[in-house]
């Protein structure tokens, strides 16, 4: 291994370690190396979508939106312990992702078994006085559109490949069948059904002081050691630069159009692409 590929192979391990954690590699090789059928193969949008580089970006913009809804919001604040320990949610939702669209069946029901029986004990109220539960469709719809929102614009945006009309409309049809799983109903199909989806929860969504101080702990003060604030600040930004406009006020995040499409776009393709490269199989030899 030449010096390149050891910094590569160095620098990967640890981006890995910090998503995934401890139980990472252990995980990568049941899911990847379990025999079985499987929903979703390499061919498939869902499949390049989630193991792009790019899933950073739409992560970030992904719980930046869902802080919108209220119910959702009191959810996460008062149940999830995102700010006591943000790096085991992350392992968390990063494991199930994986386990949902490249495991085998078996293992993919099992994951979506285990997050019903958590979302069956979460309830409560939210500080105005309002009921709710994490099970309830409405609101795992929402969860749901958020992120797959995200998830394709970040794609479209900073993916090494981007996906076709058609693909794209395949990916959202793909991505529904794990929430219809989980308990969402009329789970958008197509990206136009997403879109409209995406505008019927507008009356929902508001400033709250709890989705505001998400805000400021995932942008301001995030959960990340010096060394690579640098990085993870250019990958917040292009986050930021893809929420639409009516999302910044209510969390108090700037509207700067010009330069997101000039500095901010750059910054974004360059750590995306330091990710992704990182990331890669090293090259086979000959």
């Amino acid at each position: 291994m030449n010096a390149l590929e050891a910094v590569r192979s160095r620098v990967g391990a640890a981006i890995f370690a910090r998503v995934a954690g401890d139980e990472g590699p252990a995980r990568r090789d049941r899911i990847h190396g379990s025999a079985g059928p499987r929903r979703f193969g390499p061919a498939d949008p869902i499949w390049r979508v989630h193991s792009d580089a790019s899933m950073f970006v739409g992560g970030i913009r992904a719980l930046l939106l869902q802080s919108l809804h209220p119910l959702a919001m009191a959810a996460v604040d008062q149940h999830s312990g995102f700010r006591g320990d943000p790096w085991g949610r992350l392992h968390r939702t990063s494991g199930f992702l994986a386990e949902t669209t490249f495991a085998p069946i078996d293992q993919a029901d099992r994951a979506i078994a285990i997050v019903r029986a958590v979302h069956a004990h979460i309830s409560g109220t939210t500080p105005d006085g309002r009921p709710y539960e994490a099970s309830d469709p409405h609101l795992l719809r929402w969860v749901h559109v958020a992120e797959v929102d995200s998830f394709l614009r970040a794609h479209d945006r900073y993916g090494s490949r981007p996906l076709t009309p058609a693909e794209r409309d395949t990916y959202v049809a793909q991505a529904a069948v794990t929430a219809e799983l989980l308990g969402a109903e009329d789970v958008p199909r197509t990206v136009g059904e997403l879109d409209a989806v995406l505008a019927s929860y507008r009356p929902e969504l508001a400033s709250t002081a709890a989705a505001r101080a998400a805000a400021r702990f995932l942008i301001v003060h995030p959960p990340v050691p010096i060394a690579v604030r640098a990085p993870y600040g250019l990958l917040s930004a292009a986050a930021i630069g893809l929420l639409p406009r009516w999302a910044r006020w209510p969390l108090r995040l700037p509207w700067l159009p010009g330069v997101e499409a000039t500095a901010v776009r750059a910054a974004g393709l360059t750590v995306t692409s330091g990710i992704r490269w990182a990331m890669s199989p090293p090259p086979v030899s000959t």
